[in-house]
């Protein structure tokens, strides 16, 4: 049974609805991100689990239990804040046990527990400290300290990383998942960063307009999207509308030449995708698998790799490639679509 579950759940605010029959479900010890672009409803989702907020309709379940009307703060939850929401006038110390001191844990057990706390997330020495005298980075572990010295039941953080620089993202993010790990807590992740999330979680779930169109494993999200909407947020920019043939792994294409599809095949829509990388460019008259006659339209130079807009009898194709041949604008090019990369949706 999942410790976790959101049953039916349309939220929003006044007739503003964003949750539509919103099922979700997370397992104890979980790891799981809420990903998607503003106001699709992955904000709402983790206010309304805190309790922040209420459902219109539909059962949050914890545990076994109905928590749909339990107020916050009989919610054992810890959260972290974008914005941190540490108190200026306290210390290190004093943020970090405020929550201990809500539940009157005694002055001892106390001091042990925080001092333990600011050790594990490397900020032994700084219990003195008020948080304008402290890194960004530091006032998150600060908070992530302040969260989790409560042993809470469930984790929940609200893009906590967005106010960090790059650098320091990939750090912290590395620092959140070794706590996880370490201490096995279950936490759910708001983000809207695909490379952070994918990098922490164990599954994700892709929200558009409130619903979740996909969760699943970061890598079966990745490598296998089920719609033209997951698969442009996870790196695909070349669609392709198919008809099936009478032969195995065969399609159609709307110049009327056939691709292979090699492998898993899934879907059963009529639309495929793949990747630039995954398309290899060649002079034309060289033969490929899986061939599209096109013209350079834009070329790109990104560093280790260049990017080609090829404009082919199907639609305009977005190629990245290493920089072993390089092709101007109006060469005539061949494309070759890898049987094995080629996505239905």
């Amino acid at each position: 049974m999942a410790l976790l579950e959101l049953q039916n759940i349309t939220a929003g605010y006044d007739k503003n609805v964003i949750l539509k029959d919103l099922d979700f479900q997370v397992e104890k010890g979980e790891l799981v991100s809420l990903l998607g672009s503003s106001g699709c409803g992955k904000t709402t989702t983790l206010r309304l689990i805190a309790g922040f907020s209420t459902p219109m309709d539909g059962k949050f379940i914890f545990d076994g239990k109905d928590y749909t009307q339990v107020p916050l703060n009989k919610r054992n939850f810890g959260f972290v804040f974008q914005s941190y929401a540490l108190f200026p006038h306290m210390t290190v110390f004093d943020n970090v046990a405020f929550g201990l001191k809500m539940r009157k844990v005694p002055q001892d057990q106390m001091k042990k527990e925080v001092m333990e706390m600011l050790e594990t997330v490397d900020l032994a020495g700084f219990e003195n400290r008020f948080p304008k005298e402290m890194s960004g980075g530091q006032r998150q572990r600060v908070a992530l300290a302040r969260a989790l010295v409560i042993k809470p039941d469930l984790l929940l953080l609200d893009e906590p990383l967005s106010n960090l620089d790059a650098k320091l993202r990939v750090k912290m993010r590395v620092e959140i998942r070794r706590l996880q790990q370490k201490f096995g807590f279950t936490a759910i992740y708001v983000t809207h960063d695909q490379e952070e999330c994918f990098a922490i979680s164990d599954k994700v779930a892709i929200m558009n307009h409130g619903v979740i169109e996909q969760m699943d494993s970061p890598s079966v999200i990745y490598n296998h999207p089920k719609t033209e909407f997951i698969a442009r947020f996870v790196g695909f920019e070349n669609f392709m509308d198919i008809k099936k043939t009478d032969r195995e792994g065969f399609y159609l294409l709307p110049d009327n030449s056939q691709i292979r599809i090699e492998g898993k095949r899934e879907g059963q829509g009529q639309k495929a995708c793949i990747r630039p990388e995954d398309i290899t460019i060649v002079p034309e008259g060289f033969s490929a698998p899986n061939p599209l006659t096109g013209q350079v339209m834009v070329s790109t130079f990104l560093g280790k790799r260049n990017q080609y807009n090829v404009r082919t009898a199907i639609g305009e194709f977005e190629v990245s490639t290493d920089q072993e041949s390089v092709y101007k604008i109006g060469d005539q090019v061949t494309l070759s679509l890898a049987p094995g990369k080629i996505i239905l949706l």
